[in-house]
């Protein structure tokens, strides 16, 4: 049962046309490559801000936000926290991200080059493009699982809805580039929050907080409250999240082209402070919506629903089947159409800045002659659509294994280990080189992966407490085959660890040379007019004027 009517669908279309028109419409002021990718690096504070916002919120982060309140109460919201803090920490010191931006790299691979050579670059753009094609694989079935649920569609056309949303986007996401993608997030941050307000409030005066409060208690008791004290949670989730969150700040492709689309550094570091308390209300908002859901839905029914979509665990679904319930007639469109805002701006935002992975490193060997605008922009619109091809048929035939945020967090660990490390390094440790980073690249890249394959093929039970309980009592062998999950706070925290350790015995072992031509030429002192050779020196490397690293 959904209260979606013709009402709602007018709301929805209406704003579906006017997002499409006025990202179209932007397409006449992309003349060169950085406007496409960047915006011409004129982004403010405000629409940076807005812009941030409303990428990283989609239809996805409001499952799994969800998904957390439902199956761990108060406690789920701690990666929400732990992400405002980093955000608003780095931003304020401007930790890596002032080096960065002040660099005038288009993206982080570039500047590695500058430190690590072009081969590090070159490895750095296919392990970010594959961390972040793999996260972003499960947006369109979680998206269209959505639209079916809260709107009461027949589950025969969640693939058809995957496709709409899709190529919605893409379209002014191929035209217009980051114009695009900014103008857009404008209005797609107002439907946006004006959406979750309402919603939040009706759900709050239909529930009632001390419904909310019971229903954690009896279905979570005290872990739902303390990370620490739950049993599947502790202090590995909320270390990983730590990792996984400071790590995200610093290198989260999508995070970072709003960093280096802004006027200065300056403008870049208020973006992130100015959007830190955002990142709590994007966890904690759908949170509650999920508690809801705990507390006024049967789970017999959130499992039937999972089952009806090839899912085994229905919990993803609760959040969206209980909004159906009750939002009411014209209000459902208002829901519908701020989901799909925060999807349309996620999608076509993650869409770009892949893509200009793929364009300004992946292919950077292949463009050994300088390419025109027209020519550059071209390929980028190319490339924008091939990733949109791949993400539809990803989308498609993937099955999601697991809790959401944790498929997000080991396939986001596949680039953000190495690159978070690679940039501490580049930034702060002279004694960083090719050796180091190369080693750190595959170390971070090799545990996800190993980790992904194993809880898709063989699903052994591995540094999960739950898991190994019920191995050594004989629950979960089957014909054979080992039927549990890898812990994923376990290997993510293994990652990190692992790619330090990479990068402190890689960069340690090549042999040192005791003259300024060791170093690149970016950061040689003999090619800087009046330094001095300070081979030993403890400073960090600082950008310089012309884009360099000193």
């Amino acid at each position: 049962m959904t209260q979606f009517t013709w009402i709602d669908g007018s709301i929805v279309g209406t704003y579906l046309l006017a997002t499409m028109i006025a990202g179209i419409m932007v397409r006449k002021y992309v003349s060169r490559v950085d406007h496409f990718l960047l915006a011409g690096r004129e982004m403010n504070v405000f629409l940076g801000i807005a812009s941030l916002a409303a990428t990283e919120f989609g239809i996805v982060t409001c499952m799994y936000t969800a998904q957390a309140g439902y199956t761990r109460g108060f406690a789920g919201s701690i990666p929400g926290i732990a992400n405002a803090v980093a955000m608003f920490v780095i931003g304020w010191t401007g930790f890596c991200v002032k080096p960065l931006r002040d660099s005038g790299a288009i993206t982080i691979p570039e500047l590695f080059e500058k430190r690590y050579g072009k081969f590090v670059r070159w490895l750095a753009g296919v392990v970010i493009v594959l961390g972040g094609l793999l996260n972003m694989g499960v947006f369109l079935r979680v998206g269209g699982q959505f639209l079916v649920v809260c709107c009461g569609l027949n589950l025969r056309y969640l693939e058809i809805a995957m496709t709409v949303l899709l190529l919605g986007v893409a379209v002014y996401t191929i035209l217009g580039g980051m114009l695009s993608v900014l103008v857009t997030d404008f209005l797609q941050f107002i439907v946006m929050s004006a959406g979750m307000l309402v919603v939040t409030i009706l759900v709050l005066t239909q529930v009632g907080w001390d419904t909310m409060i019971a229903a954690v208690e009896t279905n979570h008791g005290p872990g739902g409250f303390n990370p620490f004290i739950a049993p599947d949670l502790g202090w590995a989730f909320v270390v990983s999240n730590l990792f996984t969150n400071t790590a995200a700040v610093l290198t989260w492709q999508t995070c970072i082209a709003r960093l280096l689309s802004a006027k200065d550094s300056k403008t870049g570091r208020q973006v992130y402070t100015g959007t830190a308390f955002f990142f709590i209300c994007r966890w904690i908002i759908p949170g509650l919506w999920g508690i809801a859901a705990l507390a006024m839905i049967d789970p017999a029914v959130v499992e039937t629903i999972g089952l009806q979509f090839g899912e085994k665990d229905g919990s993803l679904f609760a959040m969206p089947f209980f909004l159906a319930q009750i939002v009411p007639a014209g209000m459902m469109g208002v829901l519908v159409a701020a989901m799909l805002a925060a999807d349309m701006s996620t999608d076509s935002a993650y869409m770009l800045t892949w893509g200009s992975v793929i364009y300004n490193d992946i292919l950077a060997p292949f463009r050994r002659t300088k390419w025109s605008e027209k020519r550059g922009i071209l390929w980028n619109r190319c490339i924008v659509a091939l990733i949109g091809v791949f993400l539809l048929f990803w989308g498609l035939w993937y099955k999601l294994e697991g809790n959401l945020w944790e498929y997000l967090q080991t396939t986001g660990a596949i680039y953000l280990a190495s690159m978070s490390v690679l940039l501490i390094a580049c930034c702060y440790w002279r004694r960083a080189n090719n050796w180091g980073a190369i080693a750190a690249i595959v170390v971070g890249a090799a545990l996800p992966v190993l980790s992904l394959s194993l809880n898709l093929f063989i699903k052994v039970p591995m540094l999960d407490a739950a898991g190994a309980q019920m191995f050594r009592e004989g629950q979960l062998m089957t014909e054979g085959i080992v039927k549990h999950y890898i812990g994923d706070n376990f290997v993510n925290i293994g990652t990190f660890l692992a790619t330090g350790l990479a990068m402190i015995v890689g960069s340690l072992l090549k042999p040192r040379s005791w003259g300024p031509s060791a170093l690149p030429t970016a950061m040689n002192p003999s090619h800087q007019a009046g330094a001095e050779s300070k081979l030993d020196s403890s400073e960090p490397f600082r950008p310089s004027a012309d884009g360099g690293i000193r």
